[in-house]
């Protein structure tokens, strides 16, 4: 896949604060509304880079996922009223850049077949059962996009074929 801006990553081990969503893909328009109530809440945290909002998706539902928009954050950091916590491991990412006027269905068809045609399968955490050919699915959104046509980094866990995730 020529056209995808790609690169492998190693990310550390990481705690995020914010909001969980849970709901079928016909609820998205409610999560889209709870990622700008999180931008808004900003100041209640003490984001590491408060310019970059984390939308961190596991597909763990058969008819939707489950979603949580937050922030990266210190170790210690209280959570507030109403949010929640979760940590990250250190995990290998396929990460692709996708650029505002695209398509985000066909990116992550293009992808889910550069995975396929890899050394690299979708990474899994273990007792865990996903409804998804891209089971986790990390993105990161800078400050500056438009919230209708945002411009954002997306992160794919991978680990190689033949190794356990």
């Amino acid at each position: 896949m020529t056209d995808l801006n790609k690169e492998i990553v190693l990310l550390p081990t990481y705690r995020a604060i914010g909001l969980k969503w849970e709901g079928p893909y016909e609820e998205v328009p409610e999560l889209k509304k709870k990622i700008d109530r999180m931008s808004k809440r900003i100041d209640e945290i003490d984001a590491i880079d408060p310019d970059i909002q984390l939308g961190l998706s596991y597909h763990l539902r058969p008819d939707g996922f489950v979603h949580f928009s937050s922030y990266e954050v210190n170790e210690d950091h209280p959570i507030p009223e109403g949010m929640v916590d979760i940590t990250v491991p250190e995990l290998t990412y396929l990460k692709v850049h996708y650029r505002k006027n695209q398509n985000i269905g066909e990116t992550y068809d293009k992808i889910y077949r550069w995975i396929m045609e890899s050394d690299y399968k979708p990474y899994e955490e273990a007792d865990r059962t996903y409804y998804d050919p891209l089971p986790i699915k990390h993105e990161r959104y800078p400050k500056d996009r438009e919230f209708d046509n945002p411009h954002f980094d997306i992160f794919i866990p991978i680990t190689k074929q033949g190794q356990r995730s």
